[in-house]
């Protein structure tokens, strides 16, 4: 498939997030996007599937002019993990290639003194499949990439989600470190 299917999918998103300001509508209506996208037979550029030996990067496919969006193409090698982590923002994720597992942590109350977090539950998402990963009130996991390939996943994030501060966070403690992913490639795949 061609980047029209690319662009479509762009304009579809676009519309969906303009057309309401409630993350669970967006997100249910971006989940089957992301699932035609996926199973459209669309092939990302080689160049943005390539994992790093040294962590998981991100890969900007599409970032909204004013911010509101952004579509990422993040890519782990073989068993590489994210720490424990929140968004700050809504999101739907796909999986391209590969397979990863998520772990799942309640959100703790940022007004409460830090505790060691509680699990949530696990999952294994496999090639073709989506999720809602976050919402502002549920947005605290780690993944891990499973299998022997690369995973490569396609998110949709409720922002610039490479400028974003979010939490990173000790699973034993609960104490919260800031930060901001950045890009590991400094310009986006379809227009902005």
């Amino acid at each position: 498939m061609s980047a029209d299917t690319l662009d479509a999918f762009i304009a579809d998103v676009a519309s969906v997030v303009a057309g309401t300001g409630d993350e669970y509508e967006i997100t249910e209506r971006i989940a089957p996007l992301l699932s035609g996208l996926l199973a459209s037979g669309y092939r990302l550029p080689a160049e943005v599937t390539r994992p790093s030996p040294d962590r998981h990067v991100n890969h900007p496919l599409y970032i909204a002019p004013d911010d509101s969006w952004s579509l990422v193409c993040v890519v782990w090698a073989e068993g590489q993990r994210t720490p424990v982590h929140s968004h700050e923002m809504w999101g739907v994720a796909g999986i391209y290639s590969g397979a990863e597992r998520e772990l799942r942590y309640l959100k703790p109350d940022p007004s409460a003194p830090p505790t060691a977090l509680t699990r949530a539950g696990e999952q294994e998402f496999r090639r073709g499949q989506v999720t809602v990963c976050c919402t502002t009130d549920d947005d605290v996991h780690s993944v891990v990439a499973v299998g022997d390939e690369p995973t490569v996943g396609l998110h949709v994030y409720g922002g610039n989600i490479g400028t974003m501060e979010r939490r990173s966070y000790d699973p034993a403690t609960g104490e919260v470190h800031w930060f901001a992913s950045g890009w590991d490639s400094p310009e986006v795949v379809a227009g902005r």
